[in-house]
């Protein structure tokens, strides 16, 4: 990222202020941990390649680096996370964060990546993705960034996006677990109807949405879903 200005704006938006401790996953060469040693009252950062964090040490001694996989090592805890991350471990970042407790994150993703984390039911960028991430927090598509922002410029658009846990889930699931298998069996049936994906896994279920495509539901229709699989199930059971 070499566009001063939405540095700054990344640092604005996650409101960071000498209280906070503020996790960086791939500082890369620093253009966005100059910013946060500047308004954050603690950095850690996380970098796998070896030269890169070498070099950060050297420019910003007063952070505490992780020289390490992000994927595979323990977070250091952290108030808030700003980060223009690697876009290959987007899905599996996203999901290891909400795993944390953490009052905001600003990041930036490939734009078709974070169209999904938005989308909502009958949109075409509407996934497994979207639902997961509606259940778990509150996101806000802040701004599209161009390709002219980075060097050297990639092939795609990137946009900013501002990730708030949900203290409590926006509907009522009887099972997390369930509900997600049932997220994701659906939509990996996604061009079969809700009754035919169902069945596939958890025999039949009778269910009001099963002449519709997981892609016409709303997390709320599919959590519905899901506890009626939980109910179902249970029955058999005893």
């Amino acid at each position: 990222m070499i566009d001063e200005g939405i540095l700054e704006r990344e640092i604005e938006y996650a409101d960071i202020s000498d209280k906070d401790v503020v996790l960086e996953i791939g500082p890369g060469m620093g253009a966005l941990t100059k910013y946060l040693v500047k308004s954050a009252g603690r950095v850690n950062a996380i970098e796998k390649d070896r030269a890169l964090a070498s070099l950060i040490k050297e420019r910003f001694p007063e952070i505490n680096l992780i020289e390490g996989d992000a994927m595979k090592i323990e977070w250091p805890p952290f108030d808030k996370m700003v980060s223009n991350i690697p876009y290959m471990i987007s899905s599996p970042l996203t999901f290891k964060l909400l795993e944390y407790d953490f009052d905001v994150a600003v990041l930036t993703y490939q734009r078709e990546f974070a169209e999904r984390l938005v989308a909502y039911a009958g949109d075409m960028a509407y996934s497994r993705l979207s639902v997961m991430a509606y259940y778990r927090a509150e996101i806000e598509y802040l701004e599209t960034v161009p390709r002219t922002a980075f060097r050297p410029q990639p092939k795609v658009e990137s946009a900013i996006i501002r990730i708030k846990p949900r203290k409590e889930p926006p509907f009522h699931v009887e099972d997390t677990n369930l509900f997600e298998d049932v997220v994701r069996t659906l939509f990996s049936a996604r061009r079969k109807m809700v009754r035919s994906a169902l069945r596939s896994k958890y025999g039949v279920i009778d269910t009001e949405f099963g002449d519709l495509r997981a892609e016409g539901l709303s997390p709320e229709e599919i959590a519905e879903i899901s506890n009626r699989v939980y109910e179902i199930m249970l029955k058999r059971k005893n």
